[in-house]
This record gives C-alpha cells, sequence and structure tokens, in this order.
C-alpha cells in the first residue's frame, strides 16, 4: 500500500496541530500556512479525521481543532486507517478460492507483511511525532551558516 497524500498530509496536520494546540483550538488556516497545504484539501481530511473521533472542531471566534483525546492515545495506525482504510499490502478484493500454492504465499509473506507493518504503525503515536518534530525544529533553529 503507498500512503496516499491524505495520509500524508492529514498526519503532518495532526502533528502541527498537537505540536500548536497548547489546551486550546488550532486554526486549520495557520496549519495549511504553516505546513504549505492546502485549505480546502485540509477541511476535507480534517472531516475524516472528526468523523473518526481523532480530532473534535471547536466553532466562532478563536475556534480551529483540538485533539479529541490526549496525543499520547491516538496512534500512527489510528490515523492511517481513518484516512486511507485498513492497510494490507495485498489487494484482497475479489479474492476467490486459494489454491495450495495461493495459500501458502498469502499465509507465509502477504498476512506476516500485514501483521507486522500494522504492529509497527500501531506502536508509534502521535505524541512521539510531536516530540520528534519539536527536536528537528529546535535542531534546525539551532543551526549556525558559515
Amino acid at each position: 500500500m503507498k500512503v496516499s497524500t491524505k495520509g500524508r498530509y492529514g498526519l503532518r496536520a495532526l502533528v502541527d496541530v498537537a505540536a500548536n494546540s497548547q489546551g486550546g483550538p488550532v486554526s486549520l488556516v495557520q496549519t495549511a500556512n504553516r505546513q504549505n497545504i492546502s485549505l480546502n484539501y485540509l477541511e476535507q481530511v480534517f472531516g475524516v479525521l472528526r468523523k473518526a473521533g481523532i480530532v473534535v472542531s471547536v466553532k466562532g471566534a478563536g475556534g480551529g481543532y483540538m485533539l479529541a483525546r490526549d496525543a499520547a492515545c491516538i496512534t500512527v495506525k489510528e490515523i492511517l486507517e481513518a484516512l486511507e482504510g485498513e492497510f494490507s499490502i495485498a489487494d484482497r478484493a475479489g479474492e476467490q478460492e486459494y489454491d495450495a500454492v495461493q495459500k501458502a504465499i498469502r499465509e507465509l509473506v502477504w498476512d506476516e507483511v500485514d501483521q507486522r507493518v500494522n504492529e509497527f504503525l500501531a506502536q508509534r503515536t502521535l505524541e512521539q511525532l510531536v516530540k520528534v518534530y519539536r527536536e528537528n525544529l529546535d535542531y534546525s533553529s539551532n543551526m549556525y551558516y558559515i
């Protein structure tokens, strides 16, 4: 599975919201500007994330989006599944009866890859991404140019 623009941009924008929320809502306009992503596109992505229970919207002046839960409780797997659907390396749509070779390949290769990738994504949290993002910001702002 190749992660689409929706998944990549959604993950970037969520890191931005989590890093900049300071306990309150973050304007999607500001997130779009900081991440150089189309506001219209982000509005669509955040609609999906809201329906999935990952973010909540706050209406009115000073409104925007906030995480629905603590960033430590939101996994990359949850985010990508909300935006992309379940991960599977092999297309399973319209599968028919398996012969012995197909079954062996499915069980020993495709199912194993799927399991490992899903475990990996479930171990990565939004909080971890924010931490590394902030470390990278600190590093880049302390660079000296000669």
